[in-house]
């Protein structure tokens, strides 16, 4: 029987077969098209008879590493490899729901993602209904005949929630329904939900998975069949990441357990700093105690990962001179940074919503979000104690 590889060693040794060349690292194919031997070589590819690679919108060398080892590290049978997150999120939808078609989802989600369930799919009569993640009792009056997807990010952007994972699997198998996950918070070091039944996993690689701040991509990872028709539709529409991009990430995989394992570490020490705070009316933080599914945590992720968010004391009018006085943090929408980010959804990435939909969501005016980096923690500390004694 073939040992098991351990996470790390999976994240590092998945690699495409060498060329003749023999080289350690492997290299870019930086190629739009690939050539044949012969006019048969050629039909049988395209007629599907052979596999092998044709053109770099279908399959690049770079992008199959790249989804072979995300395959990999989730426990997933096969993937699909896009430009951003967001291509993920809508080529998933795209492909597996049709017109007369209902989804459900927890209303807390990235905001791009609420904008395509609440404004684009229903031109395609595409309906949505959201979930209340504190009644899951609920859960069960919101399925209609026409249910067919049940979408969950956990923890949850921005409020950092959770959700059980085993409790939506067996609710997911009970209806009948496609089971897709948001893991770009956890990743797939810190948690894998297709080992608790889901059937589609979904990432934004421009956050943790490359860890730097330097490319965007997307991922897809799950079921064959459905992976297969994904592929189908997006080979066909062209939301599919660059090789570049590609060899990109797949390099940074090899350094992701212990990015996440330093992630969590700053992120745990600065949630309790936080905790203590004077200034701070609320923390949220997977592995505190405090937090209301700290259980949940505990049963099905490694650590708490790099998300904290907290409200602070003074509103909105407080928060603003508070990011203003930030000094080596960095403010910017994105996370999952080696540099610690300092975020207001309110008034960035989920602006779009209205004031009530905020509400609903838990996205206060005062919700600060952080996407804990790998500076030393004392700096990280430091740096937001004077914002904080700055902004009074």
């Amino acid at each position: 029987m073939k040992k098991q590889l351990h996470f790390e060693t999976k994240a590092i040794r998945t690699q495409i077969k060498t060329t003749h060349e023999k080289e350690h690292s492997t290299p870019m194919y930086l190629t739009s098209s690939f050539v044949f031997d012969d006019a048969e070589e050629m039909r049988a590819t395209f007629a599907e008879e052979v596999d092998r690679n044709t053109y770099s919108r279908f399959t690049n060398p770079n992008t199959t590493e790249f989804i072979d080892k995300m395959c990999a590290l989730e426990g997933a049978e096969a993937g699909y490899a896009t430009a951003t997150g967001m291509a993920a999120v809508f080529s998933t939808f795209a492909t597996l729901l049709s017109a007369g078609d209902h989804m459900l989802s927890c209303r807390s989600i990235f905001g791009s993602s609420h904008s395509v369930i609440t404004k684009f799919l229903p031109k395609y009569k595409i309906e949505s209904t959201y979930l209340d993640l504190n009644d899951t009792d609920s859960w069960q009056s919101k399925v209609q005949p026409n249910t067919k997807i049940l979408f969950l990010e956990t923890p949850t952007n921005p409020g950092i929630e959770l959700i059980d994972l085993e409790f939506a699997n067996a609710f997911a198998k009970k209806n009948g329904l496609i089971f897709i996950v948001d893991n770009c918070f956890a990743t797939p070091y810190l948690q894998q939900p297709i080992s608790y039944g889901a059937d589609l996993v979904i990432h934004s690689a421009t956050k943790y998975l490359d860890g730097q701040g330097r490319v965007m991509g997307g991922m897809i990872v799950g079921k064959s069949e459905l992976i297969k028709e994904i592929y189908t539709f997006s080979r066909s529409t062209g939301p599919a990441l660059s090789p570049f991009n590609a060899w990109v990430l797949s390099k940074s995989l090899e350094t992701l357990a212990v990015r996440m394992d330093k992630h969590g570490e700053n992120a745990l020490k600065l949630a309790e700093w936080l905790e203590s705070n004077e200034n701070v009316e609320w923390v949220r933080y997977p592995f505190l105690p405090s937090h209301p599914q700290y259980q949940i945590a505990k049963k099905q992720m490694r650590s708490g990962g790099g998300m904290v968010c907290f409200g602070i004391k003074g509103g909105l009018k407080r928060g603003t001179k508070f990011l203003n006085e930030i000094g080596m943090c960095s403010l910017t929408a994105n996370l999952g940074d080696t540099r610690t980010i300092i975020t207001h959804p309110a008034s960035t990435t989920h602006a779009r919503l209205t004031d009530e939909e905020r509400e609903a969501t838990g996205i206060a005016p005062n919700l600060i979000r952080i996407s804990a980096g790998l500076e030393h923690i004392d700096d990280i500390i430091e740096d937001l104690n004077a914002a904080f004694g700055q902004s009074k």
